[in-house]
């Protein structure tokens, strides 16, 4: 076959080097000929007897002989086969099979050390005249050196010495950042990590193929080199990533955020280049590597990069202002929106109010500001280019116009982790560099309670398995590190207890300290601590009675900064969006303590309920205009700011529209929630006195004065979303349960037609 055959060279390619041996012994000889004294035949015997000419004559047929090799391999199949697949090809097998790749690196450098000492002696024999060839000019080197050191240092001492600044600059700048635990220094283990149980059998299956690469690249695949874990801070990311290295034995590099931040320009990429020297060795010498790079958003975007940028403008907080913490009532879906609206109507100085996007364009600005253009790029480059023959020896074989030989396999596994995944560049997300992405999110209530069980289990403590369930239950979006910062919090109260064993009010009071911060200790007068006690009273015995699926945490008048008090209350379940029946639920409480303040004080309220209010008409703002749960079916997010980018500006008219409609809803679930209050006038009155005596108390006393079960009222009259299940549609479709029904996955072997079904039994 023609392609069995040696691909053919070039003209120049096949004479350029006999050229350049016949130009330098011409002139060699040409140099000794002087007639009549000196013959041509003299003149070229001197030049054989000089080392540099004996070497030029014997490289000459050497190197014919080559292009004589290389000339019928273009020709016969046969002979090229043999040659590069049986004689050349045996050898490397061989080498492969005998050596460990660590062992012919080793064995590589010594012998281009060797080819370099001869060639430098070669060079000395010619110049230096009491020498006898080109062995006896390297043990004689340093005789030579010092006998013409004067010379020596005056004709290399200055552009060296230039030269010695720079480099010991950049040096040093492009030294640290970058940390190597070796195998036997790490103790973190998988089955120390907690709560990320699908995140872990996910990356366990990363490292099976990083244990056993010959399975999967035997079948034709390759080892995935990547994996970027994501979530917020505190979930584990780094302790996965280490428990990683921990479990396959193998170095662990830890590379810091800030380590590719420099001063000069350039530095950053000698440090990439720097690390990546260090990994292809520790990968050759160990059987592989892992390398983490914590919080890489700090490597930056390099569209962000050519766009600028600068860091973030800070928003207005939404404790601001007078009054209680408005907020901690409301569920997690109802917060977030608060929050986002917050964002919006609070812009920083010289932008756009209201403009879209402009929170998220502030941090992918200063996510740019990484690492620089230069060192992202130089780190894209090195991650692709492991496959990349490299080293002196190649790049003399590409001079020689030699086929380079390619690199050892390097067992690279590289891991990281973010908190901000969109600010990462889009070239270092691809296949091929970053292979998975995983999210590790806050673990789950099974996730909250394995972790609670680790941490309690390293100090003295009298928690029962039933007190950590319902701990557990008691606080979602908990990540690992918060929960290891509660226990060790209350350990620090049992200590001040002079107590070395941690009961539950440590764990309570810890978490309320958490949440919350410490108490001033601000003594209110006696006609304000009432008012504020039934302010929060009118809120907890609102969430108890509604909230059916919560439960109250805390209800404090304990003043903290600008927040006079708070309700706060604990979600039993994780869930993932909220009906129109639940988010009115969330604005009864809100309005609850307009309606609890008038209730007792003949119709007079303080400036306390504002926040309540902006809360309340934000959710139903965006219950009517958004997601379709009033009279309006068009969502005013999609329509534009300006109609076209021309007057008149549409959004003043689709204020006015809605106005009408959300002060109507809004009365209407005051109405709701103020008569539900006074038909419970005394509960709310007893919960007042209680916070009154105690300043803060729990949800399970609330529960207890109040004497009914949580969310009894909404239990009692369910509507909507919560007052239809699967077998109720089942039921009214006529179609049986599938435990009753063989086969056919479940559905009845003969289904009614879709127009035999009345339609009004499904509504």
């Amino acid at each position: 076959m023609k392609t069995d055959v040696r691909r053919r060279s070039p003209t120049w390619d096949r004479i350029k080097f006999v050229v350049l041996i016949l130009f330098f012994l011409g002139i060699l000889i040409s140099a000794k000929v002087t007639a009549p004294f000196t013959t041509f035949g003299q003149a070229f015997g001197d030049t054989w007897n000089e080392t540099f000419g004996r070497v030029l004559m014997i490289a000459l047929p050497i190197e014919l002989l080559r292009q004589i090799h290389y000339y019928v391999s273009e020709k016969w199949a046969r002979y090229n086969r043999f040659w590069a697949q049986g004689f050349f090809g045996g050898i490397e097998r061989q080498a492969h099979r005998r050596f460990k790749p660590w062992t012919r690196f080793r064995l590589g450098r010594y012998v281009r050390i060797l080819i370099f000492l001869l060639i430098l002696g070669s060079v000395v024999d010619y110049f230096v005249a009491d020498v006898n060839g080109p062995i006896e000019a390297v043990i004689q080197l340093p005789r030579i050196l010092a006998r013409n050191l004067q010379q020596f240092i005056m004709f290399l001492f200055y552009p060296l010495f230039l030269i010695m600044q720079f480099a010991a600059l950049f040096w040093f700048l492009s030294r640290g950042g970058v940390d190597t635990i070796m195998p036997e220094e790490i103790e973190t283990r998988y089955s120390d990590v907690w709560g990320q149980d699908h995140v872990l059998e996910l990356v366990r299956e990363n490292v099976g193929f990083l244990e056993k690469p010959d399975e999967i690249e035997a079948k034709g695949g390759y080892v995935p080199g990547g994996i970027l874990l994501w979530g917020p801070p505190g979930t584990g990311k780094t302790l996965i990533a280490e428990a990683t290295s921990g479990e396959v034995g193998l170095p662990f590099v830890f590379v810091d955020p800030g380590a590719f931040q420099a001063m000069f320009m350039g530095v950053g990429i000698l440090k990439v280049k720097g690390l990546f020297r260090k990994l292809r060795k520790l990968a050759l010498r160990h059987g592989g590597v892992v390398v983490f790079f914590d919080e890489a958003d700090a490597l930056g975007n390099r569209g962000a990069l050519a766009q600028g940028g600068g860091p973030p403008q800070p928003t207005t907080p939404l404790s601001a202002g007078m009054g209680c913490n408005a907020s901690l009532y409301l569920s997690p879906q109802s917060l977030s929106i608060i929050e986002g609206d917050a964002a919006r109507t609070s812009p920083a100085s010289g932008e756009p109010e209201g403009l879209p996007g402009t929170w998220i364009n502030r941090v992918m600005m200063m996510g740019g500001g990484g690492g620089g253009m230069g060192t992202l790029q130089a780190l894209l480059t090195e991650i692709s280019g492991l496959k990349k023959p490299r080293g002196i020896t190649n790049k003399a074989r590409k001079a020689l116009g030699i086929k380079p030989k390619p690199p050892p396999k390097y067992r690279i596994f590289i891991m990281m982790a973010t908190n901000l995944p969109s600010v990462l560049d889009q070239a270092l997300l691809r296949p091929g560099r970053i292979d998975r992405i995983y999210k590790v999110g806050f673990p789950t209530k099974e996730g909250r309670a394995r972790t609670f069980e680790g941490y309690l289990a390293k100090v003295s403590h009298n928690i029962s398995d039933e007190q950590i369930e319902e701990l557990a239950a008691k606080t979602p979006y908990y990540s690992g590190a918060k929960i290891k910062d509660l226990v060790n919090e209350a350990l620090i109260l049992a200590q001040r207890g002079d107590r070395d064993i941690i009961e539950w009010d440590d764990i309570w009071k810890a978490k309320t300290l958490k949440e919350m911060g410490p108490a001033e200790g601000f003594e209110y007068v006696e006609r304000e601590e009432f008012a504020v006690a039934i302010h929060e009273s009118s809120h907890a015995v609102a969430a108890h009675l509604l909230k059916s699926h919560a439960n109250v945490d805390v209800a404090t008048i304990e003043r903290r900064g600008d927040v006079g008090g708070f309700v706060s209350y604990i979600s039993l379940e994780d869930r993932f969006v909220q009906w129109k029946t639940e988010l009115e639920v969330d604005i009864k409480v809100s309005l609850a303590s307009l309606a609890g303040e008038r209730m007792f004080f003949k119709g007079d309220n303080s400036m306390g309920v504002g926040g309540d209010l902006r809360n309340a008409t934000t959710i139903e703002s965006r219950m009517i205009g958004v997601w379709g749960m009033g009279d309006n079916i068009a969502s005013s997010a999609g329509m534009p700011r300006h109609a076209l980018d021309q007057p008149p500006d549409p959004s003043g008219e689709i204020a006015k529209t809605m106005a009408s409609q959300v002060e109507r809803r809004l009365q209407r679930l005051y109405d709701e929630v103020y008569e539900m209050l006074e038909q419970h006038k005394a509960a709310v009155f007893n919960v007042a006195v209680r916070l009154q005596e105690k300043k803060t108390i729990s949800g399970d006393e609330v529960a207890e004065i109040i004497g009914l079960e949580a969310g009894v009222i909404t239990k009692e009259n369910p509507v909507g979303f919560a007052a239809v299940s699967v077998e109720d549609h089942r039921s009214a479709l006529g179609l049986a349960a599938p435990e009753d029904v063989e086969g056919n996955g479940g559905l009845p072997v003969t289904a009614p037609a879709p127009e035999t079904v009345d339609a009004d039994k499904t509504e």
